[in-house]
């Protein structure tokens, strides 16, 4: 398996554009920049936790983690489903249009706290939704 992590993303929330971009790919870890909180259509406090490249699937695949602790209070996946849409369509799209990726499948998933990439936490509130990017468009998938 091949995972690449992205961190330390800068973000401009108004425009929800990427202003910098630190990778690691196989390097040492790059210190940790400061990240803006990321406004979405609930109103929810949302942060993004790190983008991860995967080719596990033998394709490959974006995943924008990110973390809204209030999830875990408010337990309500219609008001998530709407931010998980907002977050491929405002920040992950301009982003692969960015660095030139092509994803076959891009992933957006909440967590009401961070977690490392395949922890099994049983008292952590997380949604995932999988989208096809088309030109500008997130297409839901679901899982």
């Amino acid at each position: 398996m091949q995972l690449w992590v992205v961190s330390g993303l800068w973000l401009c929330c108004g425009a929800a554009l990427m202003c910098a971009l630190l990778a690691s790919q196989g390097r040492a870890a790059q210190p940790e920049m400061p990240v803006a909180e990321i406004v979405v259509p609930s109103g929810q406090p949302v942060t993004l936790s790190e983008v991860l490249l995967d080719e596990a699937t033998g394709a490959l695949w974006a995943r924008f983690r990110f973390v809204a602790p209030q999830i875990a209070s408010t337990a309500d996946p219609e008001r998530s489903s709407a931010d998980l849409d907002h977050l491929c369509a405002a920040l992950a799209v301009p982003y692969l249009r960015h660095y030139a990726l092509q994803p076959e499948r891009v992933v957006i998933s909440l967590s009401d706290r961070a977690l490392a990439f395949g922890t099994v936490s049983p008292e952590a509130t997380q949604y995932f939704e999988t989208y096809l990017i088309d030109g500008e468009t997130c297409i839901w998938e679901g899982f």
